[in-house]
């Protein structure tokens, strides 16, 4: 039917119009009088979990709401949508609770306070710090609930003063996040031609070199401490330009050249979310332990064997340099369980009369893939 072949509106159809509206206002209250209700009782439970000391974030809680809340769906909202809505329902929660402060590589726009806000929901407030010594000591002096640290990239391997920090710090894991990373070529004008100067971290200009090569060969490579720090510098320069986030480019109002100029389209980062609480078992957990064996042959054989004894996947095995002892290392082992597991804690327990010192550093969820966005942006 075409526009001509309609009906005008009538008398008939804005009376039916009405009546859908006040429908709607009548749900509308319904629903802030019943957010706030929810809200309430979250607020008790705060109160609750204060009295006793337990931890404000529970992530197995929330996907265990999650879960609940998509297999009662029947539309026509979709999962993703509904899932959305409770985020920032359950986010709200979390502010009323006790408000999260949650300190981050900084400055803002950077890819590890996008990976922070993607975690939390924008739930809390995020703090900038200079280095990631500053954010394991944020939460180590308890100024900070939280602390989020890339610990290793896809493509450039582990962050070893992560790792460093995890040897000589008391914090915990408490949960991991993965996150895509995309780079962005961005400048005042938008013009590739103007660009005389490239201001970026160390790392993207790696991950970016063939592109620049191909595209910009003359242009002077300029490092920052940040990505964001390089968005910062091109502000009112018309021959700069810097790789960086989108989030970057909101921000301080620059014009995009190209969008996703890595040379790999399976960049990734994985980030630690580091605190002291211990996170409770989902049934798919990870648990991060850290030892060091003697330095005899066959050392690290036994201290492994429990592990493949008891049938457990290990998923990860990194080493790194003590600095106590020339050509000594430390080890970072991850493998699947929570050490609340009857088995975990079997192969703990043996691993540590096995190693000359041993660290549990934290159990924690899994992140499933499909929560894991597809670019490094909100």
């Amino acid at each position: 039917m075409t526009n001509e072949q309609k009906p005008k509106p009538d008398e008939e159809y804005y009376r039916k119009l009405q009546e859908l509206r006040v429908a709607i206002d009548t749900i509308d209250t319904d629903i802030v009088a019943l957010i706030n209700r929810r809200l309430g009782i979250s607020q008790d439970v705060g109160e609750l979990k204060k009295r006793y000391a337990n931890q404000v974030l529970d992530v197995s809680r929330e996907n265990e709401i999650m879960k609940r809340l998509c297999d009662l769906n029947q539309g026509p909202v979709s999962n993703t949508v509904l899932q959305y809505i409770f985020s920032v329902i359950m986010a709200a929660s979390r502010e009323l609770q006790k408000p999260l402060q949650i300190a981050y590589l900084g400055p803002e726009a950077t890819y590890t306070h996008i990976a922070a806000m993607n975690h939390f929901k924008y739930s809390g407030l995020f703090l900038p710090q200079k280095n990631i010594s500053e954010i394991f000591a944020e939460v180590e002096r308890g100024a900070c609930q939280y602390g989020v640290v890339p610990v290793e990239n896809s493509i450039e391997g582990a962050v070893n003063h992560t790792l460093d920090l995890l040897f000589e710090s008391n914090v915990k894991i408490c949960a991991e996040r993965y996150q895509a990373i995309s780079h962005d070529l961005m400048s005042e004008t938008g013009d590739i031609r103007d660009i005389k100067v490239i201001y970026s971290h160390p790392q993207p200009f790696s991950q970016c070199r063939n592109w620049l090569q191909r595209n910009i060969p003359d242009a002077v490579l300029e490092e920052c401490s940040s990505t964001a720090h390089a968005a910062q510098k091109v502000v009112g320069r018309k021959d700069a330009a810097a790789i960086a986030s989108t989030k970057a480019s909101q921000i301080h109002n620059l014009k995009i050249v190209e969008s996703k100029i890595e040379d790999s389209s399976k960049n990734e980062t994985r980030f630690l979310v580091i605190g002291k609480d211990d996170m409770p078992r989902t049934g798919k957990d990870k648990t991060s332990v850290m030892f060091v064996t003697s330095h005899v042959p066959g050392a690290l054989f036994k201290a492994l064997e429990p592990v493949a004894r008891a049938g457990v996947n290990m998923v990860k095995l990194e080493s790194r340099p003590t600095k106590s002892e020339n050509w000594s290392y430390f080890f970072i082992m991850d493998i699947e369980g929570h050490q609340e597991d009857d088995k975990i804690k079997e192969i703990l327990m043996v691993m540590k009369h096995l190693c000359l010192f041993m660290k549990i550093l934290g159990s924690y969820p899994i992140q499933p893939r499909e929560q894991q966005y597809n670019r490094g942006e909100l």
